[in-house]
C-alpha cells in the first residue's frame, strides 16, 4: 500500500521533530527562500520583537540599515531618542495598517487628519510615534518639520533596503474617524485626549489584516524591485485588550490573524518569507521557559534560541552550536535584555498605574 508521508522529511514529523528534540535544540526554520548576506541593506519596522534581529545582524557584521541614524548624536542622546532601534524612527508600527498608511504618506502623498497632539506638559508630539522624541516638540509645526525629515529616511529605506524584516504585532488599534488613520496608542495615553466623535477602536480581522499586508508588498515592489521581505510574528502577549474578554482569548485571537496573514503573503509572493520566532518562543515543547517572570516578556535565552536559529537558517555562518542543557551567562552578553528593547505598548500599563 502506498504511504504518502513515508517519505517526508523529519521535520514534518511531530515525534521526529519536536518529541524527541531537546527542547533547546528545536529548530522550525527550515527551507528557506533566499539568503541574507554581508553586503545586503538589512532594514527593520514593526513590533518590540524586531529588534533582537536587527542587534544580532549588526553583531555578525551583517549590514544593518539606518538612514535615520542621528550619527552627530552622543550614544546616550542616540539611545534617548530612538536612534537606530529600528531603520527609522517610527517607534512601534504594530499593526500592517500602520505600515500601510506610512508607505503611502511617503509615496502617495497620503495626508492625516490629526498632525499634533499635546501632551499634559504642553510640548507637543507626533501622534504616529508619540514617543520617539523624549522632550516632546514646542509647536505643532515643529512636529511637522521633524515628520518631514523622517518621511525623507523612511522613503530612503523603502528604495534602498535589500531585505526589510517586518514583525507583525497587534491587531487591536485605535484610529482617527476622519480618515482611519491609526495609531500606535490610544488618544491620552501618553498624549492628546480620546474623543469618541473623533477616534475609534478597531480589532482588524484577517481579510482586513491579509488584503492590506498584500497591497503593501504589492506597491512596495513596485518602487523597489529587488526588494525582498521577512515576516515574523511577535510572540509578545498584549499587554492589555480592549475587547471586553480576558487578555489571553484576545492574544490568542491576535496572535492567530497575524499568523494566518503571514503565511498567506508567503503562499502568494515568492519575495517574501516567514521565520518562525513566535513558534520557538511559545512551543509547548519549550513549556514557557523563554518568558520572563511576567510571562510576557521573551528572555535572553528565548532571545538565544531564535537567532541561532535564524543565522543557522538564512545566513552562511554556519548552524551554531546549541549549548548542552541551557545558554551559560557569557554567551548572552550580546543580546539585548528586555529593559533595552523599545515598546510604546508598555505606556498603556504605565498610563494604568497612574489611574
Amino acid at each position: 500500500m502506498a504511504n504518502p508521508y513515508r517519505d517526508v522529511p523529519d521535520y514534518q514529523m511531530w515525534r521526529r521533530a519536536v518529541s524527541r528534540v531537546e527542547p533547546h535544540r528545536l529548530d522550525p526554520a527550515v527551507m528557506p527562500k533566499f539568503q541574507v548576506t554581508p553586503d545586503m541593506r538589512v532594514a527593520t519596522a514593526g513590533s518590540c520583537f524586531a529588534q533582537h534581529i536587527s542587534r544580532r545582524l549588526a553583531e555578525l557584521g551583517f549590514n544593518y540599515f539606518v538612514p535615520e541614524s542621528g550619527a552627530t548624536l552622543d550614544e546616550a542622546e542616540r539611545k534617548a531618542r530612538q536612534f537606530g532601534v529600528f531603520s527609522a524612527r517610527f517607534g512601534n508600527l504594530y499593526t500592517v495598517h500602520q505600515l500601510d498608511q506610512l508607505f503611502a504618506e511617503v509615496f502617495e502623498g497620503r495626508s492625516r487628519a490629526e498632525p499634533a497632539w499635546q501632551r499634559p506638559d504642553g510640548r507637543y508630539v507626533d501622534p504616529f510615534r508619540p514617543q520617539v522624541e523624549p522632550e516632546g516638540y514646542d509647536s505643532p509645526e515643529e512636529v511637522a518639520r521633524a515628520r518631514r525629515l523622517h518621511l525623507e529616511a523612511v522613503r530612503e529605506m523603502f528604495l534602498q533596503a535589500d531585505l526589510f524584516v517586518f514583525t507583525l504585532g497587534l491587531t487591536e488599534a485605535w484610529r482617527s474617524r476622519a480618515d482611519d488613520s491609526v495609531f500606535p496608542l490610544a488618544p491620552g495615553v501618553v498624549a492628546g485626549s480620546f474623543d469618541p466623535e473623533c477616534h475609534e477602536f478597531h480589532n482588524f480581522s484577517v481579510a482586513e489584516t491579509s488584503t492590506t499586508l498584500s497591497s503593501f508588498l504589492t506597491r512596495l515592489r513596485q518602487v523597489n524591485p529587488d526588494v525582498r521581505v521577512l515576516l515574523t510574528v511577535s510572540p509578545v502577549p498584549l499587554i492589555a485588550t480592549f475587547e471586553p474578554r480576558h487578555v489571553l482569548s484576545s492574544t490568542t485571537y491576535s496572535k492567530a490573524v497575524l499568523r494566518v496573514a503571514a503565511q498567506e503573503a508567503c503562499d502568494a509572493f515568492d519575495f517574501v518569507d516567514y521565520f518562525p520566532s513566535f513558534e520557538i518562543i511559545t512551543s509547548s515543547a519549550t513549556g514557557g521557559l523563554y518568558y520572563e517572570p511576567d510571562q510576557r516578556e521573551v528572555n535572553l535565552l528565548g532571545v538565544a534560541h531564535a537567532m541561532r536559529c535564524f543565522v543557522s537558517a538564512y545566513t552562511d555562518q554556519g548552524r551554531p552550536e546549541a549549548p548542552d542543557r541551557e545558554v551559560p551567562g557569557e554567551m548572552l552578553q550580546n543580546y539585548a535584555s528586555a529593559s533595552a528593547i523599545v515598546c510604546d505598548e508598555e505606556a498603556i500599563d504605565t498610563a494604568g498605574e497612574r489611574r
